[in-house]
């Protein structure tokens, strides 16, 4: 039932064998069953032939969902919030969220998401090493730890991202660059709220009434909440950092539009010297040949007065 070329849906079971995560064919007690973007009859197989609750099911393929634990009989319902990388329609890549369901029954865990997850398929695909899939709590522990680091990843792509961009638009203002970071500013933004939101459910787990802990995954619940602790500060500190660059490019736009527009009014003004004493000398000569001596006066006169004022703008350091 594992995905398919061309095929969105995923619905795959694996198991610790000889310590190593391996893919099954059919359910089996203590394997994970993993499923993204499931089929109708795919849900219908998960509620009714694994009698997960179908709210469960429901609330982990809501993308709008947030980050909470709930619990009913003798199921439990985990979703926390991943990171995911969107490309806009202008080609500007945004990170952003996606919730993961994750449901601790008596038999298995299952996972459940409407895409690909990073952090899902390094513990699929072996990564993540000392992997214990009949170990319910432990294997949770584990695949949130592997989320946090995803989002640390993310973040430090982030702040390389932008100081690729800082020093490309020392030497370019681009529209494109600043479209750009303001689509990591965006990132910056989702990554914070789902952080907070995040290390809240985890301090509800931490507290032992959601999910039965056990000793020796007290350290490791304890890492898992430092990274994600982590990551909060680090998206605090670079939505700071970022957000003092836009603001310093806003003001050097702004800076570049003013001595734009000033050399303009300087030109202007010299401009109208000249034009103002023609067109005095113009209003008052009665015809052509009487124009005529006067020229190399005017001209002159144009030409010492804008000396002047433009010798007032420089000694001004206009």
């Amino acid at each position: 039932m594992c995905k398919k070329e061309g095929d969105a849906s995923v619905l795959c079971f694996y198991k610790t064998i000889d310590n190593v995560i391996k893919r099954i064919d059919t359910f089996s007690e203590g394997c994970w069953i993993n499923v993204v973007s499931p089929t109708p009859e795919e849900i219908a197989y998960l509620t009714e032939e694994l009698s997960l609750d179908r709210s469960f099911v429901s609330a982990a393929l809501d993308e709008e969902e947030s980050s909470r634990v709930e619990v009913e009989d003798d199921q439990t319902l985990i979703i926390i919030d991943t990171p995911i990388a969107v490309t806009e329609a202008d080609n500007t890549l945004v990170y952003t969220t996606m919730p993961l369901g994750i449901i601790v029954t008596k038999s298995s865990v299952v996972t459940i998401c409407l895409n690909q997850i990073t952090a899902v398929e390094d513990v699929a695909q072996g990564v993540v090493r000392n992997v214990q899939t009949a170990m319910k709590t432990r294997f949770l522990l584990m695949l949130l730890l592997r989320v946090a680091q995803s989002f640390l990843f993310r973040l430090k792509h982030i702040n390389k991202l932008t100081s690729q961009m800082e020093s490309e638009l020392h030497r370019s203002m681009q529209n494109k660059k600043l479209v750009q970071m303001t689509g990591l500013q965006k990132s910056l933004v989702y990554f914070s709220t789902s952080l907070k939101a995040n290390e809240i459910t985890l301090e509800k787990i931490y507290r032992g009434r959601v999910i039965k802990l056990y000793e020796e995954d007290q350290d490791l619940l304890e890492d898992v909440l430092i990274e994600f602790r982590q990551a909060v500060e680090m998206s605090g500190t670079y939505s700071s950092i970022l957000q003092e660059t836009m603001d310093a490019f806003s003001s050097i736009i702004s800076n570049n539009l003013n001595q734009v527009m000033k050399t303009l009014t300087i030109v202007t003004v010299l401009m109208e010297i000249p034009t103002m004493i023609f067109s005095f000398y113009g209003m008052n000569m009665q015809d052509l040949n009487r124009f005529i001596p006067y020229t190399g006066f005017a001209l002159a006169l144009s030409a010492g007065i804008v000396g002047i004022v433009a010798y007032i703008f420089w000694k001004k350091k206009y």
